[in-house]
């Protein structure tokens, strides 16, 4: 849910804010997408937009509207733009993929400002999720930590969610401490580094029919136990199969789908049958 915040504006634009949406004029709260939706061009919600990147990051939510929305009101007054909210609106929208989110933000972002280290990094991190170099991926993403870890760690989200533990509490003093610390390896950044983990299981899961386990290790970044468990967690939740094998020979049988799965790619509603066609061959003769 989005939130609401109390926000100290001129009389002008409460007085336009309370007639567009149909109220008497009154101080009240008002969510920032309404305050998109509702004029999306006026610069006194600017620190507002910079907030609710804030927000977004903390809090693990996500509004591509009103992200795209602060980069317009950037370019109005490129004054006020901020390397580091630009910074986080990039890897909040690297964490929506496969949707096109970084794309689209950085159409809004001059190229001088695109010229900044930081952004730089991000976009070459967006190259090889696009072109599904993780490997390569994950060694960038390693070495520029302290760039991504802006995005806080979420372990109980990530245990309960893709270790299937009931509760970190109960385990921390077992071996499954050492799965958390490997899950982490290389960057605190667990909020973003369990979202790229998903859009890696993604791309697998239209590649491949069987996915051997060093490749799956090499794509989500994850080996031993910590894998292990990951893996233990999807045959349960997810639909995976084992089959009969240990360590590097073992494979993964994810669940069919059209795209791993041609035979079961449905016929598109606008194609035209065959039948059809037959009957152009005698007008066209």
């Amino acid at each position: 849910m989005a939130k609401c915040w109390h926000l100290l504006l001129s009389n002008s634009w409460l007085l336009g804010f309370d007639r567009a949406m149909g109220r008497e004029p009154q101080q009240v709260s008002y969510t920032v997408e309404q305050l998109v939706s509702v004029n999306p061009y006026n610069p006194d919600i600017l620190t507002e937009l910079e907030n609710y990147v804030n927000e977004q990051v903390s809090s693990q939510t996500y509004s591509l509207d009103a992200n795209l929305c602060l980069l317009r009101l950037y370019q109005f007054d490129p004054t006020r733009l901020s390397i580091a909210i630009v910074v986080r609106i990039l890897i909040k929208a690297l964490m929506a993929m496969p949707a096109p989110d970084f794309s689209l933000c950085l159409f809004l972002i001059p190229e001088p400002v695109q010229a900044d280290e930081q952004i730089k990094t991000l976009i070459v991190l967006s190259h090889y999720l696009e072109t599904a170099r993780f490997r390569q991926f994950w060694d960038e993403a390693a070495k520029n930590h302290s760039l991504l870890e802006v995005v806080p760690a979420n372990v109980d989200g990530y245990i309960a969610n893709h270790l299937g533990l009931v509760s970190i509490k109960e385990e921390l003093n077992n071996v499954e401490m050492t799965v958390i610390q490997l899950s982490y390896g290389h960057f605190s950044g667990a909020g973003f580094e369990q979202a790229i983990q998903a859009y890696a299981i993604h791309v697998l899961s239209l590649s491949y029919q069987k996915v051997p386990r060093p490749v799956l290790a090499e794509t989500i970044n994850i080996e031993g136990l910590s894998l292990d468990k990951f893996i233990e967690y999807h045959v349960a939740n997810s639909g995976w199969v084992l089959e009969k094998g240990t360590g590097r020979s073992q494979l993964i049988v994810l669940p069919r789908n059209e795209f791993n799965h041609p035979g079961l790619k449905k016929n598109s509603s606008d194609g035209m049958p065959f039948e059809h066609i037959t009957r152009i061959f005698p007008v066209l003769s």
